[in-house]
């Protein structure tokens, strides 16, 4: 039997490990922080596209291999095309801009007004407050120093593009050993460590399924209304609406606000009040019902506490709280689970002691 003094020192011993532990755990996520973007998304894409990656390891027997064929997949599919097209929308972004100031500038404000008695004194009121040149100047001079400022930020983002490329290909081909090593440090059984997994990797994917589903819809309906208003490449504003949708804090109304301005500003207020009301009404409600919807569903939550991970999660981490803060609530709840499952299991035993006592 152990003494004691043995028992006591083992005691403070085990303390002293468990703030050593704690101490470590925080050093190594204040060392993550700055990588903390190119992880989420290599962790993501890891999931999405480990089962690919798998098979085409099966087939060829190389992992290594295997690992570098995805990573070059993904650069295709995902990311080229996102460049392209962010680059269209950005300078489509400072002419429409210019279009507008244009339009103030030279005096179709004021033939609007003239034109439109009926609303004659709301216009008259704006025309008197805003310098309406002087705002739209301002707004063309701010995307142009945004389009300056993301070539500028290109460097930046060019590396973080790389190290979400360099920890992809080893999540992809180290990802069974890492989860291996995971499993070996937590305290949990086979079974619960598994049960850990799976939702934490259904969870990646009810997040990525419900933001794509969301931004194809949001993309499809503006893309419909240009179409119906006859404004020029619906097709293109479309997949655009639709890629803003997933920015945070974007979303699809930096395409059409913009533009119902400009059919007002034409005189063509009908179209632009249509837009508008479809916008908010439509466009805009959608992510925010449907989107917590579809996760919640897949993530077997209710739509409030869904809400809460995803928008609190990108308040708390920024872009990559989308993944993070359902990632977050997902694992607090598996633990809670274990926990009472181990409660339950303990119960009986605990009941039949004191029953013999």
């Amino acid at each position: 039997m152990q003494s004691p003094k043995l028992s006591s020192r083992y005691n403070i011993s085990s303390v002293v490990l468990l703030a050593g532990i704690v101490l470590a755990l925080y050093l190594c996520y204040r060392l993550a922080i700055p990588f903390l973007s190119p992880l989420v998304w290599s962790f993501t894409l890891a999931v999405l596209f480990r089962p690919l990656c798998r098979r085409l390891g099966i087939r060829w027997g190389s992992e290594s291999a295997a690992a570098s064929a995805t990573v070059v997949l993904v650069a295709i599919l995902v990311v080229i095309p996102l460049i392209f097209i962010f680059g269209a929308m950005l300078g489509e972004a400072v002419r429409g801009a210019g279009l507008l100031s244009s339009a103030v500038e030279t005096g179709a404000w004021h033939s609007t007004i003239e034109s439109h008695p009926w609303i004659r004194p709301a216009l008259s009121w704006i025309d008197q407050r805003l310098d309406l040149p002087d705002l739209f100047g301002t707004i063309t001079g701010w995307l142009t120093t945004f389009s300056a400022s993301l070539l500028r930020g290109s460097f930046a983002g060019f590396v973080n593009l790389l190290l979400t490329f360099y920890f992809l290909f080893y999540f992809l081909r180290d990802g069974d050993q890492a989860k291996s090593a995971l499993q070996h440090l937590l305290p949990l059984t086979a079974p619960e460590f598994a049960k850990l997994k799976e939702r934490v990797e259904n969870t990646v994917r009810a997040t990525v399924y419900g933001t794509v589903v969301v931004a194809a819809l949001q993309g499809a309906l503006g893309g419909m209304m240009f179409w119906w208003l006859d404004i020029p490449a619906p097709l293109f504003w479309g997949v655009v609406m639709g890629l803003l949708s997933v920015v945070p804090f974007l979303g699809a109304f930096v395409i059409w606000a913009p533009v119902a301005a400009y059919l007002a500003l034409a005189g063509q207020w009908g179209s632009a009040l249509l837009l508008t009301l479809w916008g908010t009404a439509v466009i805009g409600l959608i992510d925010n019902v449907l989107y917590p919807v579809l996760v919640g569903s897949r993530l077997m939550l209710h739509t409030v506490p869904a809400f809460i991970a995803v928008v609190g999660g990108i308040i708390l981490f920024g872009t990559p709280g989308l993944i993070l803060g359902p990632i977050v609530v997902t694992v607090s709840l598996v633990l809670l689970w274990i926990w009472r499952e181990r409660l339950d299991r303990a119960a009986p035993h605990r009941l039949k002691k004191e029953t013999v006592e």
